[in-house]
């Protein structure tokens, strides 16, 4: 139904007198539509589009611009996307900050990914770290991270978030990553676990604490899906399972919580979607024949129910309706 429907409804009923009815639908009718999203969408897009374009340019005139020419302009679009946002920046401040203009938000994602362009450029052409990829990774993660907070941007600082757990996982097992291609390693799971857990108590501690308080979804969610990902991929692949089994289940537990406390659906699904998978695994490894038997019938109808029930109750759960 549309308001007017709504209105005439009310109307009928005698609920609402027909001059309150006409001047909730003019306002209704006249009232602005914010195209807010619809805008930083388009931003985004055009931020995607120009990194794209830039490669492709790149790629197809290779030879006729030469590299000093390539890597003097994608320097100077860093430097101008750089100038802009300090040039309009704001006094720092714990709290969250409001950007002067909606384009420095934008060009300061731009910059970062510019960035990384020219530094991945200045390695694949010249070899300019060599074989320390480690600093390759470490110096752009340093750089995100200040720029996060100082110019507090949620979307840089999961660009730096994202190079640290790269870098620790160069740091840990590099062959592992680069020659065999294998992310199961124990080491890189360790470190998973112990960086996911480091990220939640990092989010744990800007709330309480106040420090960029809003920057603490961010590193949940992140940590949470690193540390729980991990664990499960220990349980899967390495022993003794009991510990990842008891990690992974913990942490489960917390993102139920964290979620019921700050009513947010995502870190419910996040705790009860894991939640599940690390319990039918268990279950599935460690109980007999005759057992799992029993389990492959029933499991999976009984499983069925218990998530019709999750879907027809999870504001009760989130603590929204009584």
């Amino acid at each position: 139904m549309d308001t007017k429907s709504i209105l005439e409804n009310l109307i009928q009923k005698g609920i609402m007198p027909e001059e309150q009815a006409v001047q909730i639908l003019e306002y209704e009718t006249a009232k602005p539509f914010s195209i807010h999203w619809e805008l930083r969408s388009l931003l985004y897009l055009g931020i995607t589009l120009l990194t794209s374009g830039l490669g492709v340019l790149i790629y197809k005139n290779i030879d006729t611009i030469g590299h000093q020419a390539i890597i003097a302009l994608i320097a100077a679009l860093v430097l101008a996307c750089f100038y802009h946002v300090i040039r309009h920046r704001q006094p720092f401040s714990w709290d969250e900050v409001n950007h002067s203009t909606r384009f420095s938000e934008h060009a300061l994602l731009l910059g970062c990914t510019l960035f990384l362009i020219l530094e991945g450029y200045l390695q694949f052409q010249y070899n300019f770290f060599g074989t320390q990829y480690g600093i390759a990774i470490f110096i752009p993660t340093v750089l995100f991270f200040v720029l996060a907070y100082r110019f507090d941007h949620r979307g840089v600082l999961s660009m730096a978030i994202t190079g640290l757990a790269s870098w620790l996982g160069l740091t840990i097992s590099p062959l592992a990553v680069l020659e065999k291609n294998d992310f199961t390693a124990p080491g890189i799971t360790t470190t998973g676990i112990i960086l996911g857990i480091a990220l939640a108590l990092i989010s744990w501690l800007s709330e309480t604490r106040n420090l960029k308080k809003h920057f603490g979804f961010t590193y949940l969610l992140l940590g949470g899906n690193l540390a729980v990902l991990a664990s499960m991929i220990g349980l899967f692949t390495s022993s003794p399972k009991i510990i990842y089994f008891l990690i992974g289940v913990l942490l489960c537990v917390y993102l139920v919580q964290f979620a019921r406390k700050t009513h947010s659906l995502i870190f419910l699904l996040m705790g009860v979607v894991y939640g599940y998978i690390i319990l039918t695994y268990a279950a599935f490894e460690s109980l007999p024949d005759t057992v799992l038997g029993f389990l492959s019938i029933y499991y999976f109808l009984f499983t069925s129910i218990g998530v019709i029930f999750f879907l027809l109750n999870v504001k009760k759960i989130l603590g929204l309706k009584k």
